[in-house]
């Protein structure tokens, strides 16, 4: 017998422990190399945990249980040979057959007994026991009437008990409870966010921006984008050359406090938050302000996919500079967001209304976008992050001149 002792790897830098999330497998199966057998929360991301080797697996850790890197979590006899798939019997099919046939039988006996004639007065309240459950707020259906065939009489509405409040009898509807265990990942989600709001001197500025020409842009070019580069040219492309636009304007936006020291970053590394099956993740576009309209498309196409069939790596997570969320996907209109730390600023965007604006003195309508900035005031004064939200403002009230040079099809490389 060879047994192979299956350790937990490490996630990542700065990382010791992790929870088991699920076993995929049972204790006693088969399992092949490379399979994914289990995943692991850790206080970054989920991930799968392959099987190393061939072979019958022996399980050494619960589910929730959380386990230091380098324990081992289970055993796997690689000297084990793949089981023969067994077929079910088949004489157990004649006897589910037959409990099926005998079913119907059932059904109709118990039809047989139940089927009573029931008195028309059963359940039913006199004139007077009527107006006494009304005044008392019970229902016919609560009492039990002692009149004949049934018939609830003015005696049984009198002694009627009134049903206490809050109680069994007078709530209709399920009062169940689910308690389930956070996962590591939500639990040092949590924490972050309470440090967050107690660490910094977070505040918010609010502006909003007309989307007009990015519709257009869109409409025009959407069609020719996908043909040529195959993504599509979505929003974010136009917000994050904004934002990296107005880092390089405003660089202590794009800084972050260390102890006594601030440490201000040359390149602009930008967390996009996504939406996934175990929450929101905010994998980073490295040197983004490097990046053309088809770069930030085709790098936010391919994070998104790996953050929704669980494949995203916590280094992909990791070191970004300023962090941009959308709201607006799901409805919200306005909202505060919170910054990301060890970041200083955080960009919301919200839904997009049509709505009437005052253009060169006319009411006109547009689609216009209201935009968030929660920053650290610590770090970042209000002079910075207004004139950080009001360069992002041009950029998308007027993409073709400030963030495509004059020229929309180079631009978008066509």
């Amino acid at each position: 017998m060879s047994i192979l002792e299956m350790k937990v790897p490490s996630p990542g830098e700065s990382i010791t422990e992790v929870e088991i999330a699920q076993w995929l497998v049972k204790d006693g199966d088969y399992v092949e190399k490379d399979q994914p057998i289990a995943e692991v929360d850790s206080d970054k991301a989920t991930l799968e945990l392959p099987a190393e080797e061939s072979g019958v697996i022996t399980l050494k850790a619960e589910e929730g249980d959380v386990v230091q890197v380098g324990q081992v979590v289970c055993l796997i006899d690689t000297a084990a040979s793949k089981p023969e798939g067994a077929a079910a019997p088949a004489a157990e099919t004649p006897k589910a057959e037959q409990k099926v046939e005998e079913k119907p039988a059932v059904v109709q006996e118990a039809k047989k007994e139940t089927a009573k004639p029931a008195s028309y007065a059963a359940g039913t309240p006199s004139p007077a026991a009527k107006k006494i459950l009304d005044e008392k707020g019970i229902t016919p259906e609560q009492v039990s009437g002692s009149g004949k065939d049934g018939r609830i009489t003015k005696q049984d509405a009198e002694t009627a008990a009134v049903p206490a409040m809050g109680s069994v009898s007078s709530i209709s509807g399920s009062r169940a409870s689910t308690t389930t265990k956070l996962s590591v990942l939500r639990r040092k989600l949590a924490a972050r966010l309470v440090s967050v709001k107690n660490e910094t001197a977070m505040l918010t500025t609010f502006n909003e921006v007309d989307m007009s020409e990015i519709f257009r842009i869109r409409k025009q070019y959407k069609d020719e984008f996908a043909a040529k580069h195959g993504v599509g040219l979505g929003f974010m492309s136009f917000f994050t050359k904004a934002v990296t636009r107005a880092l390089q304007m405003y660089p202590d936006v794009n800084a972050s406090i260390d102890g006594d020291f601030k440490i201000n970053y040359d390149f602009c590394d930008i967390s996009i938050a996504v939406s996934g099956p175990k929450g929101l993740m905010v994998p980073v576009l490295r040197n983004a302000e490097t990046m053309s309209f088809r770069g930030v498309e085709a790098n936010i196409k391919e994070l998104a996919e790996r953050v929704r069939d669980g494949k995203i790596t916590v280094d992909e997570m990791t070191g970004g500079t300023f962090t941009i969320t959308n709201g607006g996907v799901f409805g919200s209109m306005l909202s505060t967001p919170i910054i990301n730390p060890p970041q200083s600023a955080i960009l919301g965007m919200h839904n997009i209304i049509q709505r009437p604006v005052a253009v060169d003195g006319q009411v006109v309508i547009r689609p216009m976008m209201y935009i968030a900035m929660s920053y650290d005031h610590r770090i970042i004064d209000g002079r910075e992050s207004v004139g950080f939200l009001v360069a992002v403002k041009e950029g998308i009230d007027n993409p073709v001149e400030i963030l495509m040079g004059g020229d929309e099809r180079k631009a978008l490389e066509l």
